[in-house]
C-alpha cells in the first residue's frame, strides 16, 4: 500500500544519508518595466547617424544642408539648386567705427570747450551734425546686413539695398576665370575679395568685396562649376545620414 512516501521526496531516511540536499529558492522574477528597453524620444537621437540595418555611427560630422532666408529664397527658382549665402565681414563697416569713433570724440571735445563759454549755436550745430552721423552709421549697418552673396547650382548672386534693392548675378556656366585676393590684413582677419571674369565682357557682377572664409569659399564654388555632380551626391548622402531615426526608418533598417 503506498504510504504517499516517493524516493527523492525528502523523506528522514534520506536526509539522513545524505541523498537530498536544502532546496533552492526559486529564482525571483523580474518585473517587466525593470527589464524593458529606456523610453528615447526623437529630440535624444538628433545629430547621430544611422547605417542600413539600423546601427549607430556616431555624431554627423557635416552640418545639415542650409535653407535660403527669405531674403535669398524670393530671388531663387524652383529648380534651382541653393548652396548658401554670406554676409559681408564686419571689415566692411570699418570706415563706418572708424568715422563713428571720431566724431564721438571730436563732437564731445567741442561741446566740452565751447559749451562753457555759452556758444549755443556752435554746441547745437555739432549735435545736429552728430546725429546725422549716427543716423548715417545706422543706415550703413541696415546695409550690410541685407547684402548678401548667394551661390546656387546654377550661379553667383549678390543682393544689396534697402529701399533701392540691386540683383546682380552670373551663370557659372559663363565664368571663364575667377580668382580671390587677400591683403596682409585680410589674411589674418579671415576676408578677401573676389574677381570673376566672362569672356571679357562688362558684367554686372565682376568683383565682390569684403567675403568672409574666401579659400573656403572659393574652393566651394570651383566644385560646383567643375563638379557638380559630386556636390549632388554628397547631399544626398548627408540628408540620409542626418534623418533623425524614426519607427519606420528603423523598420526598414530591421528588415
Amino acid at each position: 500500500m503506498n504510504d504517499g512516501k516517493h524516493a527523492g521526496d525528502g523523506g528522514p531516511a534520506e536526509y539522513a544519508e545524505g541523498r537530498v540536499t536544502e532546496p533552492l529558492d526559486p529564482p525571483s522574477q523580474r518585473r517587466p518595466s525593470e527589464g524593458a528597453a529606456p523610453d528615447i524620444a526623437e529630440d535624444d537621437l538628433k545629430g547621430f547617424r544611422f547605417d542600413a540595418s539600423g546601427m549607430p555611427l556616431g555624431p554627423s560630422d557635416m552640418p545639415v544642408p542650409d535653407v535660403p532666408s527669405p531674403l535669398a529664397a524670393r530671388y531663387l527658382f524652383p529648380t534651382e539648386k541653393y548652396r548658401g549665402e554670406w554676409r559681408r565681414h564686419w571689415i566692411h563697416l570699418m570706415p563706418v567705427i572708424v568715422i563713428g569713433v571720431l566724431a564721438t570724440f571730436v563732437g564731445g571735445y567741442i561741446t566740452g570747450v565751447f559749451g562753457k563759454g555759452g556758444n549755443s549755436t556752435l554746441v547745437t550745430g555739432v549735435i545736429v551734425v552728430y546725429l546725422c552721423i549716427l543716423l548715417w552709421g545706422a543706415w550703413r549697418v541696415f546695409d550690410w546686413y541685407f547684402d548678401r552673396f548667394i551661390l546656387t547650382n546654377k550661379r553667383v548672386m549678390v543682393i544689396n539695398g534697402i529701399i533701392t534693392r540691386k540683383v546682380a548675378m552670373m551663370p557659372l556656366l559663363r565664368v571663364t576665370d575667377m580668382k580671390y585676393e587677400q591683403s596682409p590684413l585680410g589674411r589674418m582677419m579671415n576676408y578677401g575679395s573676389f574677381v570673376m571674369e566672362s569672356a571679357g565682357q562688362d558684367q554686372a557682377l565682376r568683383e565682390v568685396k569684403h567675403l568672409p572664409d574666401p579659400n573656403e569659399l572659393y574652393l566651394q564654388i570651383c566644385e560646383e562649376m567643375y563638379e557638380p555632380e559630386a556636390v549632388d551626391a554628397r547631399d544626398t548622402v548627408d540628408e540620409s545620414l542626418d534623418e533623425p531615426l524614426t519607427a519606420d526608418n528603423k523598420q526598414g533598417g530591421d528588415a
